[in-house]
């Protein structure tokens, strides 16, 4: 049986979508390129905003087409959408088959076992743990440079904006021994960097715990600083950490160790403390500049990448110019700006009155994209004349002629290529010029 994934949302989804397909691929299963050519489709879902649901709400209603066409074919959904409100998708869609929650990745084969036995449609939306049949499948044929590992599943924090938890569920902490395996397992198969998943990676072995937690306590860097023992594994990144759960054996452990990149996402949402509280962020503003000093102070030349909300409820103009002041101050290389809308069965939504008008909301959604560009601007004519090392990505997608690779800040640069270069090659550059979002070099 041919199948064929969509995949929405995250990179955790992406993940989730890749260990479906090597457990249908170890099944028997064949995956192809395009629904057309499947006898199985299956749609990962995301939940976090609107846009991405309605999406998947609209691809489904198009493959109508498909099932009339091909009555034997089989369609699913799994991920956040799924776990979130697959119940009522399966009474209001009569072509969809099955629904598979954010837990159940191992139980496709028995749901589409189930369709084609004729059973009634299958809703598995049931919580396991961490180390669920299946997390650590990779589909190594073909395997690239890189690769993503989960290492945890769900979140604590209850963000009052945030859909996550409800559909992810609790905190669940992987066996570290596992996650290693799976890690040596990939630089078998010729992976060079690893980027490590999760809703809060930073609390990472503090399953149920609260954040803040003593300066010498950190799971997460324990398990860094096993994973980069790992011979032929050149580069580990990971997203995303809390702010919280940053302490001083986690910023010393980045500092300490060559091959963590050098380039940390961490989500702000706020830089004004009445908002932060209000969004059920257990951090103030001044703890995150002490955090980025501190990385800063360890590590020259680390870049810093965030997600930030305008127009939370009740933001003032002056809760936001607390936060466009601290973005400045930290001088993010890069920024994810969202403008706020509330998430059905979410505090905020819940509780809170949307009262930010949107057209204030696009404001200064637009004044920190203008801040983020000028930042870049400067950041990146300042590295001009400087040598780089890029992990080698493949051609570039805007020229073919040319290559790009990525710096452990993660810049992208571009090059001329050389016929001794492939993808995953640890190669150096002199950059002879700079835009905002891109570097351009020769090998050196």
């Amino acid at each position: 049986m041919n199948f064929f994934i969509k995949t929405y949302g995250c990179q955790m989804n992406e993940r989730d979508s890749d260990s479906a397909a090597a457990l249908l691929i170890s099944k028997g299963y064949t995956a192809v390129d395009h629904e057309n050519d499947a006898d199985l489709v299956i749609l990962n879902t995301c939940s976090v905003r609107d846009q991405a649901e309605r999406k998947a709400i609209g691809k489904l209603g198009i493959m109508k087409r498909l099932k009339e066409e091909k009555p034997n074919m089989i369609f699913g959904i799994m991920g956040c959408m799924a776990q979130r409100c697959g119940d009522e998708l399966l009474k209001k869609i009569p072509h969809l088959d099955f629904v598979i929650g954010t837990d159940q990745i191992h139980s496709i084969p028995e749901a589409v076992q189930s369709v084609l036995d004729g059973r009634n449609k299958l809703d598995l939306r049931e919580r396991s743990g961490a180390d669920t049949e299946g997390i650590d499948m990779h589909r190594t044929e073909g395997l690239s440079y890189n690769a993503f590992i989960s290492i945890m599943r769900g979140c604590d924090r209850y963000c009052s904006y945030c859909i996550v938890p409800y559909v992810r569920g609790h905190e669940r902490s992987r066996n570290p021994e596992g996650i290693v395996e799976e890690a040596k397992m990939l630089v078998s198969h010729g992976v060079k960097e690893i980027m490590l998943l999760g809703q809060n990676v930073a609390a990472f072995g503090l399953d149920q715990h609260a954040p803040n937690q003593p300066d010498d306590l950190s799971p997460f860097a324990d398990l860094l600083s096993e994973l980069v023992k790992i011979e032929g594994l050149e580069r580990l990144r990971f997203t995303s950490p809390h702010p919280a759960y940053f302490n001083e054996k986690l910023i010393q452990t980045i500092a300490g160790e060559d091959k963590i990149c050098k380039c940390i996402h961490l989500p702000l949402q706020s830089g004004s403390d009445r908002i932060l509280k209000r969004m059920n962020r257990p951090y103030t503003a001044d703890r995150y500049r002490q955090i980025v000093r501190r990385l800063k102070e360890l590590v020259p030349g680390i870049a810093f990448s965030t997600d930030v909300i305008v127009g939370f409820p009740t933001e003032t103009e002056e809760d936001f110019r607390m936060t466009q002041d601290l973005m400045n101050e930290v001088g993010f290389d890069n920024a994810f700006i969202f403008k706020y809308s509330p998430r059905r069965g979410t505090v905020s939504a819940r509780t809170m009155e949307d009262d930010v008008p949107q057209e204030v909301k696009e404001e200064r959604n637009q004044i920190l994209l203008k801040d983020l560009e000028t930042r870049q601007c400067v950041k990146n004519a300042s590295l001009v004349g400087t040598e780089q090392i890029l992990m080698v990505e493949g051609p570039s997608k805007r020229n073919p002629a040319r290559w790009s690779g990525r710096t452990d800040t993660f810049k992208l640069a571009v090059f001329e290529p050389q016929s001794s270069v492939k993808c995953g090659d640890l190669v150096k550059v002199k950059v002879v010029r700079a835009t905002p979002m891109t570097l351009y070099g020769e090998i050196i």
